[in-house]
């Protein structure tokens, strides 16, 4: 799928690396935190590192003896590099200043331009060639749309009483400008490309839906360990964030499977 996968596999693996390095600090030195996150949050951050952790070492793995022609892998690697992306701009962009805020701006950074440099590597002519059976591809670009729907609408209500009384919150402030300003048009422009059928928007909405999995799992297991930090388990976050990542998860494989790409003579 990428014309120069050993130049893209640098920027994965140093991306990779430097976010397991992050995550594992963050998980086995929590007192990192103490004077930068709110006491309630620090649940989120040690869910969100210990996501952080499995990603990385996913990228890793995956980049062990990787081809050109391991196009699926290469999907899966863009979608997680946006997971990092995510997590890691929620770090910079909250002003996370610990001893590892030079590695979160890095990260911040490289995982943003990996995927821009690896998705402009994407040979034209297997574009031309990417295949998806009719109904996978409207439930990928129908939910794609969805999300964005609900999720814009559920930012922009909560965004209105802020912007009436001009009150600038402390905390979670970067959710809104990632999901407003990247990740939700994002979906939108793939869903639309998807109906479409265009290439590119059949090849990387898989992708966003992995992202959508890593990130919203993240989630879920920042619920599950509320325990250990004194805190009760709220069902009624947890029970949705189980669900829906699920279901990420079930869509990126289903439209995965479903692929297909003539890469004979390319």
């Amino acid at each position: 799928m990428i014309r120069n996968p050993n130049e893209n596999k640098v920027l994965w693996r140093l991306t990779a690396v430097l976010s397991l390095i992050a995550s594992l600090v963050g998980v086995f030195n929590p007192g990192i935190y103490s004077k930068v996150v709110r006491t309630d949050l620090i649940p989120t951050v040690f869910g969100q590192d210990m996501m952080t952790i499995v990603a990385s070492v996913i990228i890793l793995l995956l980049t062990i003896r990787i081809k050109k022609e391991d196009s699926k892998k290469q999907i899966v690697i863009l979608g997680i590099l946006g997971y990092l992306f995510y997590a890691y701009g929620i770090y910079t962009i909250e002003r996370v200043y610990n001893v590892l805020y030079y590695f979160y701006l890095a990260i911040f950074g490289l995982s943003f331009w990996s995927i821009v440099y690896g998705v402009a590597s994407i040979r034209q002519e297997i574009l031309q060639k990417v295949e998806l059976p009719g109904l996978m591809r409207n439930i990928s670009a129908g939910f794609s749309l969805f999300v964005a729907l609900v999720f814009n609408a559920l930012w922009i209500t909560q965004l209105l009483p802020l912007i009436r009384t001009g009150e600038k919150i402390e905390f979670l402030y970067s959710i809104y400008i990632l999901d407003l300003c990247f990740i939700m048009p994002a979906f939108v422009i793939l869903g639309i490309m998807a109906l479409r059928k265009a290439g590119l928007g059949l090849m990387l909405i898989p992708a966003m839906f992995i992202l959508g999995f890593t990130l919203i799992f993240s989630l879920a297991v920042s619920e599950m360990v509320k325990p250990l930090y004194d805190l009760t388990i709220n069902i009624w976050e947890l029970g949705p964030s189980l669900i829906l990542s699920i279901l990420f998860l079930i869509l990126a494989a289903l439209h995965l499977q479903k692929l297909k790409l003539d890469l004979e003579e390319v």
